[in-house]
């Protein structure tokens, strides 16, 4: 199934160097990645996909909190859980895995992201390098919004070729980054520059979800939704997550559909006349759950 992908920050006018506003719903991007470091299956549901990943009593040191900032007990509670946050889900073809961003994987997301946002706006190849830039400085930013919001990124391993003569194991192909999503948790994790119909500012969003393109239709972004939705469900009380889907993209908005997401409300025909798609607003009542305590954390690990 399809995903979507909704950026909305400021980029250089080519012709004057000025910031304006961009808005945009894209398809995903066609850039492939492979982990550096090959991973093994993980021995409980809080293993660490990368080599640069930091256990819980790191988590209060991680570079995005700004210098000087000081955190409440509930963020600081917020930010060990996203840190340790996980979702996994066993595909026909193989298995996908959910979780918050780290720092050293912060390039391939812009790779991801700006290659995607390239593609919808059909930008010329010599303006990339100026979109990745100007999406790295956007997601850098975000991040210092953190607890209030958090970057997803979807790993996926594929089955391989189960039929030979081995047990299997040896016959799966490498882990790979395959998509992310973005979700703001409160006003305080709120975009400055949210897209019209604009969502209100104390309710989640989530945004900007890309899946590789050659992995896609394979559910990894079905599977991006519902770890967005989870994470919400944890940490807000609104009982509500919002999210824009363009009127012309067809497979995510079947997909979200599907996902008993409904449309509140729709742009007027005038976005047409500032070169943007009309979009839906669309959104989804959702559970309320607490976080997991430490207890029932390690008795999972058990």
């Amino acid at each position: 199934m399809a995903a979507t992908l909704s950026l909305s920050f400021s980029s250089i006018d080519p012709q004057n160097h000025r910031f304006t506003t961009v808005t945009t719903t894209a398809a995903k991007t066609t850039r492939r990645f492979t982990l550096s470091t090959p991973l093994h299956k993980p021995p409980n549901p809080h293993f660490k996909l990368s080599s640069s990943s930091h256990s819980q009593s790191q988590t209060l040191t991680d570079p995005f909190i700004k210098p000087g900032k000081f955190l409440t007990n509930t963020e600081l509670d917020t930010l060990q859980h996203l840190e340790s946050y996980l979702y996994s889900h066993q595909l026909k073809s193989g298995t996908v895995w959910v979780r918050v961003m780290r720092d050293s994987e912060v390039d391939a997301i812009v790779c991801l992201l700006a290659e995607s946002f390239a593609e919808s706006m059909m930008f010329p190849k010599g303006y990339i390098d100026v979109l990745r830039f100007l999406v790295k400085q956007y997601l850098i930013e975000r991040r210092t919004s953190m607890p209030h919001m958090a970057t997803l990124i979807a790993f996926y391993r594929g089955n391989g070729n189960r039929n030979g003569d081995g047990d299997g194991d040896d016959d799966e192909e490498e882990m790979q980054l395959a998509g992310t999503v973005e979700i703001s948790f409160n006003e305080n994790g709120a975009n400055s520059n949210l897209p019209s119909p604009t969502p209100p500012r104390d309710s989640p969003y989530i945004c900007n979800m890309a899946v590789d393109k050659p992995l896609r239709r394979r559910g990894i972004g079905w599977h991006l939704l519902k770890a967005s939705e989870e994470l919400i469900s944890q940490i807000s009380s609104s009982g509500e997550a919002y999210l824009h889907c363009r009127m012309i993209d067809e497979a995510p908005f079947t997909m979200y559909t599907k996902a008993d997401y409904k449309i509140v409300t729709t742009d007027s025909v005038l976005v047409l006349l500032m070169l943007q798609r009309r979009k839906h607003l669309m959104r989804k009542k959702l559970p309320l759950k607490s976080m997991p305590s430490e207890t029932d954390v390690s008795s999972s690990d058990e």
